[in-house]
């Protein structure tokens, strides 16, 4: 069974196979109860991060990683999956400017992800 930072990175590493942009694993365990992680990647279009959803649902599907909801579709540019201690955000580029997630959790540790490596 992986641990939510495992999982995390699964997250990542799946969104930048799929070439989802601006890939960040934000760690929120000492903020929130509700989960550990969260990930948040932008896609290009809203066809795009509607293919990122899907493709982070099969590749946890088949590691037996369930998803407890989702929230959101295509057309309205954010999607997320609730994993439980994991998290994944997936918007449009003018979503994630609006909605601007990582101020609001500023104060808490960011792993960047940039293609298989982490700073």
């Amino acid at each position: 069974m992986m641990i939510p930072r495992e999982i995390a990175f699964l997250a990542a590493k799946t969104l930048d196979d799929k070439k989802a942009q601006d890939i960040v694993i934000i760690d929120i365990s000492e903020k929130a109860s509700f989960a550990d992680y969260f990930v948040i990647a932008s896609g290009g279009s809203e066809r795009q991060i509607g293919t990122l959803s899907e493709e982070i649902d099969d590749t946890f599907a088949k590691e037996k990683i369930l998803l407890k909801n989702i929230e959101g579709q295509k057309t309205s540019g954010w999607i997320l999956l609730d994993f439980g201690d994991v998290i994944v955000n997936i918007l449009t580029t003018e979503m994630r400017e609006r909605y601007n997630i990582e101020k609001v959790w500023g104060d808490c540790t960011f792993i960047h992800y940039e293609e298989g490596t982490k700073r």
